[in-house]
């Protein structure tokens, strides 16, 4: 009788660790299935990211104006001709247009939202905010100077020469900052200079 019972006892033994066996087996290929699917949406997400490439624009400028057409260049055509000219006519005349809607915008808020909190706590985040927006709209305000400036340039035949060494500044980079005044040879320089300055 206990030679049966070794015997039941070992095919139970048997039967466990076959089950075991087959738990941890099951496990591992439901986790290295896991991973490659992991891997795979990872490699998806990682050629979505290379196919579409974004143009960088400069923060201050609005998100009305990344909207502009950008000039295609023909071959052989004269550096700021009447065409080029309109589109940089266009770009800055649009440029200005928002700046000007936004001080509007501005004055319009401040005079609708002030008001005189009894909370000293709610009067100082007011002004604080208050105090940015003008900070922000002296900041256009400087820069509605120099998009006028360069309108000048544009109808006086000057606009898009550097200031410093006269060569072509390059549509592209016009594109990307209308009112730059100098090439970036020359920007590069002065650049360095004010940091061995400081």
């Amino acid at each position: 009788m206990p030679a049966k019972k070794k015997t039941v006892a070992k095919k139970k033994v048997t039967k466990k660790k076959t089950v075991a066996k087959k738990t941890v087996t099951k496990k591992k290929t439901v986790a290295k299935k896991k991973v490659v699917a992991k891997k795979a949406a990872t490699k998806k997400t990682a050629t979505k990211k290379k196919t579409a490439p974004k143009r960088r624009i400069p923060s201050s400028i609005s998100q009305e104006f990344k909207q502009f057409e950008p000039y295609k260049i023909k071959r052989g055509e004269e550096y700021m001709n009447e065409a080029q000219v309109e589109h940089f006519h266009h770009i800055l005349g649009s440029w200005k247009m928002e700046l000007m809607e936004e001080v509007d915008k501005t004055v319009h808020h401040m005079q609708d939202e002030a008001a005189n909190f009894p909370d000293p706590n709610d009067r100082a985040s007011q002004e604080s905010d208050f105090t940015m927006e003008l900070r922000t709209r002296d900041r256009e305000r400087k820069l509605i100077k120099k998009i006028d400036e360069s309108i000048d340039l544009l109808d006086s035949g000057d606009y898009g020469y550097c200031d410093d060494c006269g060569i072509e500044i390059g549509i592209r980079r016009l594109e990307a900052r209308p009112t730059a005044s100098q090439c970036i040879d020359c920007k590069s320089l002065s650049e360095i200079r004010e940091k061995s300055m400081s």
